[in-house]
């Protein structure tokens, strides 16, 4: 078979791995290139020199083999790794290798600046094109740097590398030596997401809006997201990689860039892992640019993207906020990464929203990963400074500018709910929490989340309906402060003045089966949120008819929400088996009395003095058609489940 062409015009630099990494010396450091782009053919042959010793490789997380780290090459090599991979984890566990804890956009400067030495580069690169340019292919992110510093680069030039655009060419002048490869490119395929990391990503994407642009990481729940953008429009991503699972997002159009506020119209990332699939997608497309860390990861960079939504994975997060993603304990697991880049991007992007993502239990749900205080030897990676959004199977927590103790209730609320009575327990022990906060049963309630929704007013403003949390303090207490007296007089049959901390403590005890509430929040993103209406009601167990109770703002009055309130707070009771709602109404409050009289169901009523009692059985709907037309006719078609 004939030669590749580059052989030819390049002979004077062409060698065999094994005469290539003849140049390593004892006592040298030497730079392995990333992830999927790890140069495998060098590595085997460097790992295979019986003559050396005391030899440094440095590297971030690498896809392949990582011989010289087993202990049998203990005297040769030692890695440092600048983030932990599945292959070198047990090497650092038991002290044969070392870990250098440093912010991924800032690992480029250590090399430039001669801190740390690069005596030798081996990198995976593509074919040079007819002008001599080799593209680093699936991994730019901190192999331009590696190779731009080092003394001496060794290049895989492999057949298979796709060729890609961007910041992330080397010319063969700079290369010093090239080893012909013709191997496939590491594939990281990625299973589809469970229900666990659904539930998650069902939360996150409630945080994304039109127009925004994204940094989603590989794993589960980052692909998991990508499930529920697909209503979504003009996205954009400028992220240190991403997978497989974006490639639909961008053939349906939802994917296009075109609102970036910086690099629009192109996908921008650093480096990518997935399947063959992916590789291809990459190769030749100019929507993909790959550029350096040092550019991609760079804070002030990222803070350019208007909307810049990030996403990154912990280990386990603190009542407080402190987010630890890099060790278990004290024994180290992973790294920094890019995590405190993108949060500290997205935190600074004009309507930027950092998210830190994890499930809320580990082994089998018998460890909690919300925890009182991280483990002894713990690393705080991102700082409770730093946090925004923390997201959990059970909903979101969001903690910027929140005192201690609205933290410690928002992350008991998104904790398991096995967990919560000893978190509130430890956190009331620690002077976290009033002393009267709402106490949790031993069984506590679960939140059902798939009673979220979206709905439109009569003015066709969107809204958010969803159950109360025991959150809301705040925005419940802002709600009471903005009713008139009336509005007071009508919900309570007297004039309150005052709704302190130990009365919206009742309101917030509920357990969503016999006691509920559904509240409408202007947003769905929490710190954008105003409470404008909630609905509550109780059963009477022996009746099993609940009271109901409603009460929307005074400016949001007369716009078609206490109607789809009643009809959603209808079909909750329903399905919680109650027969029927029960309400007194002050006879001159004729909104709330309409709204009941137009729910779509047989309604008995009986005026005593200047209340109306109000009993409305379920078993009947007035209307034509059933309880879920009369529902659906209610809430005009515009509500929809999320």
């Amino acid at each position: 078979m004939r030669e590749p062409e580059w052989k030819e015009r390049f002979r004077d630099k062409i060698a065999t791995a094994e005469r290539a990494v003849a140049v390593v010396r004892p006592g040298q450091r030497v730079f392995v290139g990333s992830g999927a782009g790890e140069p495998q053919t060098l590595v085997e042959a460097l790992s295979a020199r019986e003559d050396l010793t005391d030899t440094e490789i440095v590297h971030i997380l690498t896809l392949g083999v990582a011989t010289y780290a087993e202990p049998r090459l203990g005297n040769r090599f030692r890695h440092n790794a600048y983030f932990i991979g599945p292959n070198v984890r047990e090497a650092v566990k038991q002290g044969r290798a070392d870990y250098t804890p440093v912010f991924l956009s800032e690992i480029p400067r250590l090399f430039r600046s001669g801190r740390v030495v690069i005596d030798v580069a081996m990198i995976e690169v593509s074919p040079p094109d007819e002008r001599g340019y080799c593209s680093y292919g699936v991994s730019t992110d901190i192999v331009k740097a590696g190779a731009e510093s080092a003394r001496f680069v060794i290049a895989e030039v492999n057949e298979q590398m796709p060729r890609v655009s961007g910041d992330c060419f080397i010319h063969a002048k700079a290369i010093d030596l090239m080893v012909g490869s013709d191997r496939p490119v590491l594939e990281a395929v990625q299973g589809e997401p469970d229900e666990l990391a659904r539930r998650i990503a069902r939360h996150i994407a409630n945080l994304v809006v039109d127009g925004a642009t994204l940094q989603l990481g590989i794993g589960t729940i980052p692909d998991a997201v990508l499930h529920y953008l697909g209503d979504f429009k003009d996205l954009g991503v400028h992220t240190e990689m991403f997978s497989d699972g974006l490639i639909p997002l961008v053939e349906s159009g939802v994917v296009n860039n075109s609102r970036k506020t910086l690099h629009p119209g192109k996908i921008v990332t650093s480096f990518v892992m997935g399947s063959k699939a992916l590789y291809d997608f990459v190769d030749g497309n100019p929507l993909v640019e790959f550029h350096p860390t040092e550019h991609t990861n760079d804070p002030f960079v990222i803070a350019q993207h208007d909307n810049m939504i990030s996403i990154n994975s912990a280990i386990e997060v603190d009542l407080t906020g402190q987010v630890c993603s890099d060790s278990l304990g004290t024994m180290f697991y992973s790294g920094i990464g890019g995590q405190v880049d993108f949060t500290r991007g997205a935190s600074r992007s004009k309507n930027g929203k950092p998210v830190i993502a994890l499930p809320s239990t580990v082994e089998g749900e018998m460890i909690s990963r919300v925890v009182p205080t991280l483990k002894p030897g713990a690393g705080v990676v991102t700082s409770r400074g730093d946090v925004h959004y923390v997201v959990t199977e059970y909903g979101v927590a969001y903690l910027h500018g929140k005192s201690v103790r609205e933290r410690a209730v928002a992350m008991i609320n998104v904790a398991h709910p096995k967990f919560r009575p000893w978190l509130m327990a430890e956190a009331k022990e620690r002077k976290l929490v009033y002393a009267d906060q709402i106490e949790l049963p031993i069984r506590p309630s679960t939140y059902p989340d798939e009673l979220e929704r979206r709905i439109e007013s009569k003015d066709s403003v969107r809204l958010f309906l969803r159950p109360l949390k025991m959150t809301d303090e705040a925005l419940l207490r802002d709600l009471f402060y903005q009713l008139s007296p009336e509005s007071v007089q009508y919900r309570f049959f007297q004039m309150i003045k005052a709704m302190p901390h130990q009365k919206l403590q009742e309101f917030l005890r509920i357990d969503y089966e016999a006691d509920m509430a559904l509240v409408v929040l202007t947003s769905s993103v929490e710190e954008d949120a105003e409470m404008i209406a909630i609905a509550h009601y109780l059963k009477d167990p022996r009746s099993n008819f609940a009271e109901a109770a409603f009460l929307v703002r005074d400016d949001w009055q007369a716009r078609g929400i206490g109607t789809q309130l009643m009809a959603a707070l209808a079909e909750v009771a329903q399905s919680r088996g109650i027969a029927g709602f029960t309400a007194d109404v002050l006879a001159d409050n004729k909104r709330m009395l309409q709204v009941f009289h137009g729910c779509g169901y047989a309604l008995e009523s009986r005026l005593e003095g200047t209340v109306y009692s109000l009993k409305i059985p379920f078993g009947s709907p007035r209307l034509a058609g059933s309880a879920g037309d009369a529902r659906r006719r209610s809430l005009g078609g515009r509500s929809t489940l999320l």
